[in-house]
């Protein structure tokens, strides 16, 4: 833990809000007047996943981490009442900030927030002071070798569709998420996968999940404006990647430089989800980039 970090996990509380009609939970910890970090969570885990990172960081900074419809303990309606889509849930991520009235902040992207936030950072220019990304893609080339079938998915749906939520929805799939190919399989905890294997298991989480991964090939479409955003705006930015992850490659961490050649960028032994296996080397980064960034005043550069 690092030396400064006084908190412990007693000091998260456990709150909802409405938005959009729905109830979407989400965890707080740390001094409001502090500079807040809102941690958007990926797939399929949930503001859970941020667990062992938020008492790291909430002696100095206000940590804010919703479960978006559909993960978590959010309200998860039917894929036929509500529209699995990344636009969507970034919308609902607008609407939560401002429930909220929250008027500046770091995200913290992971996964599927990468999307949801790159989308939401775009509508809510203004209030982004940085970004850290954390195996999160936005170009081509952080797409590894299994997203072949993926993309035979969104070409052909209905011919594809049951073999690729069975990868997305097994205990098995949960577990190699995790693992990944790293050397050190001991350090991570199986509740995290049979967790989200009995997430997943719920009645309707199928469908919702098939028209969120369908949904996916939209955010491939938008990498190129997302990156010309980077470019032009130049938010202060840390990428943290776990160089185990079988889905997402490293070449996707360092393509960031490309578009923000300020950007810090780690290589972590660890998996996709790196705070699985390096919290703690992850939180000291975290702890130096946001003292940094926080001293900066004013919302990101826009010449």
């Amino acid at each position: 833990m690092p030396k400064h970090a006084t908190v412990s996990h007693a000091t998260t509380r456990y709150r909802t809000v409405e938005v959009e009609g729905l109830n979407i939970f989400y965890r707080e910890a740390g001094p409001a007047q502090a500079p807040t970090l809102m941690l958007l969570h990926g797939f399929p885990s949930s503001s859970r996943m941020f667990d062992t990172l938020i008492p790291l960081l909430a002696d100095q900074y206000h940590l804010i981490a919703p479960d978006y419809p559909g993960f978590g303990h959010s309200d998860a309606p039917a894929a036929t009442e509500f529209a699995y889509t990344f636009d969507h849930l970034a919308r609902i991520v607008d609407g939560f900030t401002d429930a909220l009235n929250l008027k500046g902040y770091f995200l913290y992207m992971q996964d599927y927030g990468g999307p949801i936030g790159l989308r939401h950072a775009q509508r809510r220019p203004e209030r982004i002071r940085g970004l850290i990304v954390q195996n999160a893609v936005a170009h081509e080339e952080g797409l590894g070798p299994m997203w072949e079938a993926r993309r035979a998915y969104w070409a052909d749906r209905e011919a594809h569709e049951a073999s690729v939520l069975s990868a997305f929805t097994s205990l098995e799939g949960a577990r190699i998420r995790h693992v990944g190919t790293s050397p050190h399989p001991d350090r991570y905890n199986p509740d995290t996968w049979t967790d989200e294997f009995a997430a997943l298991s719920r009645p309707g989480q199928d469908q919702i999940q098939s028209d969120l991964f369908y949904d996916y090939r939209t955010n491939v479409a938008s990498y190129g404006q997302w990156q010309a955003w980077l470019r032009d705006n130049r938010p202060p930015t840390l990428v943290l990647w776990g160089r185990h992850d079988p889905s997402f490659t490293v070449d996707g961490a360092r393509a960031y430089a490309r578009d923000l050649p300020d950007a810090e960028v780690h290589l972590l032994d660890a998996g996709h989800f790196a705070l699985d296996e390096a919290v703690d080397v992850a939180a000291t980064h975290i702890r130096r980039f946001l003292s940094n960034a926080s001293a900066v005043a004013g919302p990101i550069r826009r010449d």
